[in-house]
């Protein structure tokens, strides 16, 4: 079975957006950004991603929710959830990870190892 190549990602803010786009298309993945935790949970039924990004300060989601939901899904149990939320809220990131997210980092954090995770999820030996 081929491996994945298409990450989803719940992200409203544009700086993320264009960093999340630019670092998916150097490592010859595909994004789709959604808006809705029902988009996400039903476009992971219907092609496994790679990789779902979450950021939890996304307006549009409840994040713990999804990360719960998609936790639960298990056909999507061994996909990755990469979070990342403002360094200031310790309590958004420990909820997240005891919901099941595979890696929550501060912004600032994401934005600067991107690069690197999308090439670990994507060379020899991931997944």
């Amino acid at each position: 079975m081929p491996k994945p190549t298409r990450i989803l990602a719940v992200c409203d803010d544009l700086f993320f957006v264009v960093k999340i786009n630019d670092s998916a298309r150097r490592a010859g993945l595909t994004c789709d950004f959604l808006k809705s935790a029902e988009a996400i949970i039903e476009k992971s039924r219907a092609e496994r991603p790679l990789l779902i990004i979450l950021d939890l300060n996304a307006k549009a989601i409840e994040p713990v929710g999804l990360i719960t939901q998609i936790r639960a899904e298990l056909s999507l149990k061994g996909v990755s959830i990469l979070a990342f939320v403002a360094h200031v809220e310790a309590d958004l990131k420990t909820r997240a990870q005891t919901a099941g997210a595979s890696m929550v980092l501060a912004r600032s954090a994401f934005s600067a190892n991107l690069p690197q995770i999308l090439k670990r999820h994507t060379g020899p030996g991931a997944r």
